[in-house]
């Protein structure tokens, strides 16, 4: 079986974690960026496009937080330190968010951790954010109703990237796994974004319903007809969005419900005219 992390390469992590006490922060951090290029290149051409640099970041972060301890390094700190330093490489930048969730698996640690992510949801760079969703993930599994509360404060924040960060973190990706046998968990925070005026949040409210189309489609079908229905336009563009993948299964629900006669999403057309022929 493949591993990301070769002997080699968790020889060069131990290396790079004795020499934190002693280095400057710059060194450390651009020692990160050349591991993270190197088990990237490593990686046969085969495997590149399920593994990338945020599986890479993921591991390096998991490997390296005992690592920390054993070392005497103050794991939250540092992980904080690598995060806040917004003019290095973004996945360094999202190994020090990695570091920082995991801290947030210790006991009294998850108020100091939200914190962090609560500004990552923020951040100014696109893939210091996208990281992020995927690692507060384990903080959703580990605490659930201290992030619903925590997520129903992002999803009523002002701020388009925080309710956007919401949505997107709790797709029913493999991470989430867990809470594909109850969609209420997701559904009784993401229903505030079936409203959301800002495009982007919207975008990913859309592709949510669209992932829990496969999962759970009568529940999610009934939803999709109510948004369509509901006179709100923001309401219905989600509707319209969650149905690109189900307009590929049955096109004329699709129309029926969305009350169109042709559906377009990127490469796609459906025309009622030609799926009632065929």
């Amino acid at each position: 079986m493949f591993q990301l992390l070769s002997p080699d390469h968790r020889k060069s992590l131990i290396l790079l974690v004795g020499k934190i006490s002693d280095s400057p922060r710059s060194d450390i951090r651009e020692n990160l960026t050349r591991l993270i290029e190197r088990v990237r290149s490593d990686i046969p051409e085969k495997k590149r496009i399920s593994l990338g640099r945020y599986s890479i970041v993921r591991d390096l972060g998991l490997e390296m937080y005992p690592l920390l301890a054993e070392s005497g390094v103050d794991a939250f700190a540092f992980g904080v330190s690598l995060f806040e330093k917004r003019d290095a490489d973004p996945f360094v930048r999202s190994l020090g968010v990695q570091l920082v969730s995991i801290h947030g698996l210790e006991p009294g640690s998850l108020d100091e951790v939200l914190e962090v992510f609560r500004r990552a949801a923020a951040d100014e760079d696109w893939l210091v954010r996208e990281c992020s969703a995927g690692f507060v993930r384990k903080l959703v599994k580990e605490y659930p109703e201290e992030l619903r509360r925590w997520y129903l404060a992002m999803v009523r924040s002002e701020d388009p990237l925080k309710r956007r960060f919401a949505s997107e973190s709790l797709r029913p990706v493999a991470d989430n796994r867990w809470f594909r046998n109850n969609s209420d968990y997701v559904f009784s925070i993401i229903e505030h974004l079936f409203t959301e005026p800002d495009a982007y949040p919207r975008t990913s409210a859309g592709n949510a319903l669209s992932d829990w189309m496969r999962i759970g489609e009568e529940r999610t079908r009934a939803l999709v007809e109510r948004l369509a229905k509901s006179g709100n336009r923001n309401s219905y563009w989600i509707a319209y969005r969650a149905c690109r993948n189900l307009v590929k299964k049955d096109p004329l629900w699709v129309l029926d419900t969305l009350g169109v006669e042709e559906y377009k999403y990127k490469d796609r057309f459906f025309a009622r005219k030609e799926e009632e022929q065929s």
